[in-house]
């Protein structure tokens, strides 16, 4: 062990130290350090896991891409098939995308004794991958759809609460014609799945049956969609492939993301950005502020120890040193206390879901938290920043025999104003940069 690592040791044991003036401000600073990780832990990993909870249910149901034709975008229906000779190979050699799938929509009424619904029937192939979207069904399973058209669908949890059709029931759903005076198409169903997403707006809307019986309805030949759905790796690729398939398909055909689809959810979702900066950035001042303060009263009552030690011999770099250990044991301790609570908080609401909120207005019914690399880079860079602005702090130059208290005082709290606006900047910069 070291001098400085050795004095600061004693430094931060001795009984004097716990019982000066400095005691209770540097408790305060440990506590808003404390507050202000898991804080930023609680408000980074909640956005993060509410905005990819949000992105893999709207994307389940339609895709992060979808392709069709231009009058099948303004209707509930799809009223014309997709025309016959897209090139495939534009999808099948981007690596960016996971998969593509063939459906088509057709809007109808579902009568059940004195309720009745308005419904769209999502149809499918057996090409139809369940991957992403099974993890949402309740009971029941998947269609099982072969050479034959199948009567088997998969409704809804609410559909199912509204018109009182359990699982194994059958219903009558009617589906209406372009020309309103012609005699409408009816089907009869069997339920053979329950599903609930947590979206109301499309729950209360959607279920999912055999893409024969739209053909069938709309005289299509078999084979017929009425578009294209894209799965890709990743949700952030979704502009930058939307872009490219719209500069390489025909005038005729429509390219829309989900982020287009539904800007309403998505611009909403981008306000937790904002409001996680916010966030960071007031608890980063509380916290720097408060451990700033802690170090400049320490080093103020210290002034006799610091002439003890330069009598002695020691350097204004050993100083230093000692002073920097300090205020690193101070940082380390709220974080480690910090990072126990907030991670603790994550773990437990993860798997005991204490957290609700409502589904009406939040798309889930539990706050989800997620906690990947990419929040792990931002908190270290934040970390490094309040560490780097602390050796910053107590780098600056001080002689207590040559210069007055009042003089230490100014220069300090110049360095500490500064110190304060650097992390702000940089909080602000990381969470730009993740965005």
């Amino acid at each position: 062990m070291n001098f400085e690592s050795y004095m600061a040791k004693r430094f931060i044991k001795s009984k004097p130290y716990k019982n000066t003036v400095s005691s209770p401000i540097i408790k305060i600073s440990i506590l808003s350090i404390v507050i202000g990780i898991v804080m930023m832990i609680i408000s980074i990993s909640s956005s993060v896991g509410l905005q990819k909870t949000i992105e893999s249910k709207v994307s389940s149901f339609f895709g992060h891409i979808s392709i069709s034709n231009f009058e099948n975008n303004s209707s509930f229906s799809s009223l014309n098939p997709f025309i016959n000779d897209f090139d495939y190979n534009l999808l099948q050699s981007n690596d960016k995308i996971k998969y593509f799938q063939k459906v088509a929509y057709k809007s109808g009424l579902i009568i059940k004794s004195k309720n009745f619904e308005g419904v769209v029937l999502k149809g499918v192939t057996s090409k139809f991958n369940w991957e992403d979207f099974s993890k949402y069904i309740t009971s029941g399973r998947v269609i099982s759809l072969n050479s034959k058209i199948s009567n088997e669908v998969i409704i809804s949890e609410i559909l199912s609460n509204k018109l009182l059709i359990n699982l194994g029931d059958k219903f009558k759903a009617t589906f209406f014609k372009s020309n309103s005076l012609s005699i409408p198409n009816e089907r009869i169903f069997k339920v053979v799945g329950i599903y609930n997403s947590g979206l109301t707006e499309f729950d209360q809307l959607y279920f999912f049956g055999d893409i024969r019986h739209i053909q069938k309805m709309n005289k299509w030949n078999i084979g017929d969609a009425g578009g294209i759905e894209i799965f890709l790796n990743k949700y952030s690729h979704t502009n930058e492939v939307s872009i490219d398939l719209y500069n390489q398909t025909q005038a005729e055909i429509s390219v829309m993301s989900i982020n287009e689809r539904f800007p309403e959810i998505f611009n909403w979702m981008s306000l937790f950005d904002f409001n996680v900066l916010l966030i960071i950035i007031i608890m980063i001042l509380v916290g720097g502020i408060n451990m700033i303060t802690a170090l400049l009263v320490t080093v103020l009552e210290k002034t006799t120890f610091i002439g003890i030690l330069k009598t002695v011999g020691a350097s204004n770099k050993s100083i230093r040193s000692i002073f920097l250990i300090n205020g690193a044991y101070l940082i380390g301790l709220g974080l480690l206390i910090g990072n126990v609570i907030g991670l603790g908080l994550i773990f437990f609401q993860n798997a005991t879901g204490f957290i609700k909120l409502d589904p009406q207005t939040y798309y889930v019914s539990e706050f989800p938290f997620d906690f990947n690399f990419s929040f792990l880079g931002l908190y270290t860079y934040l970390v490094y920043n309040l560490v780097s602005s602390l050796r910053a702090l107590v780098r600056s130059d001080f002689d207590v025999f040559r210069s007055p208290k009042t003089s230490i005082y100014c220069s300090y709290i110049s360095m500490s104003f500064l110190s304060v606006i650097r992390l702000s900047l940089n909080a602000g910069i990381s969470v730009s940069l993740r965005t």
